[in-house]
């Protein structure tokens, strides 16, 4: 009789238990527009990294966390998630592909086409200087606040876009390149850390980076003025220089640019970052 009892009692508990399981299915939210180029905000609890395309993301307290396809994302990426426990699970996204632009340009100085090998070594001290702030990884989720245009202006050079410069096929464009007069002031997208103000690089001129927290930076280049200094805390709005016109360029305007965890994409996605709209669905 005893041993009737007690799997009675043990019947009774598995019965109630799978219920609870039910309920407890985690919900992952993505925002955002799953095509080349793009940044992504994702939340799901109780995870500990994000992972996708080889590399990991922070998850912040409550549970946000962002990545980015670079321009040549290709059609099929793996997230995966996983938990405190180090239990994971894989979700396969499906990427869109984008449109770029072909840009032929000309009148550039033939010096910042085909660099000397004089140049060499300037090319070689910017680009240590620049990855050297894109490696950053801050713990703080200044980013979360949102972004904003750091400089009003025509759009004369799109992220992603193939440029001819003298009749030479170059590298994709790394940012998005904003025409406006010699001294027109220059905002911080968002809070965050500078990182880098480096003057009269050999591409990129005078150029400033600021850190928003788990691997993502924006970049300000060809500025004719920097006002920050490196390791200064800046807010959103925030000047932090003028535009210029030093540096590769054919003209003024400011490139801005945006890297998580050295993957550059397009800065104008991160202006939809946090806020309300259509965009977000559950995996």
């Amino acid at each position: 009789m005893m041993k009737f009892k007690l799997a009675s009692l043990i019947f009774s508990t598995t019965l109630i238990t799978f219920p609870l399981m039910a309920q407890e299915q985690q919900q992952i939210t993505l925002c955002g527009k799953l095509a080349q180029g793009e940044i992504i905000k994702g939340k799901a609890t109780g995870i500990k990294t994000a992972r996708i395309n080889g590399a990991n993301h922070q998850v912040a307290p409550d549970g946000n966390f962002i990545f980015a396809f670079p321009r040549d994302q290709k059609a099929e990426a793996e997230l995966l998630l996983t938990k405190e426990d180090g239990e994971a699970a894989s979700h396969i996204l499906h990427i869109a592909p984008s449109q770029w632009d072909i840009q032929n340009l000309k009148g550039v100085p033939q010096r910042k086409v085909t660099p000397s090998k004089e140049d060499e070594a300037a090319i070689l001290s910017e680009r240590t200087l620049v990855r050297g702030a894109l490696k950053g990884d801050r713990l703080e989720t200044y980013w979360q606040k949102g972004f904003i245009e750091p400089v009003k202006g025509r759009i004369s050079g799109y992220f992603g876009g193939q440029r001819i410069m003298n009749g030479k096929k170059m590298n994709p464009h790394s940012g998005t390149d904003i025409a406006a007069p010699i001294g027109t002031p220059i905002k911080a997208s968002g809070d965050g850390i500078v990182t880098l103000t480096a003057p009269n690089t050999f591409y990129s001129g005078n150029v400033v980076i600021i850190d928003h927290g788990h691997g993502l930076q924006t970049i300000y280049a060809h500025m004719n003025k920097i006002y920050v200094k490196q390791g200064q805390s800046v807010k959103q709005g925030e000047i932090i220089g003028e535009v210029g016109k030093t540096g590769r360029v054919t003209g003024p305007h400011l490139h801005w640019g945006a890297s998580l965890r050295n993957t550059r994409f397009n800065p104008y996605s991160l202006l939809k970052l946090n806020k309300n709209n259509d965009s977000c669905f559950n995996l």
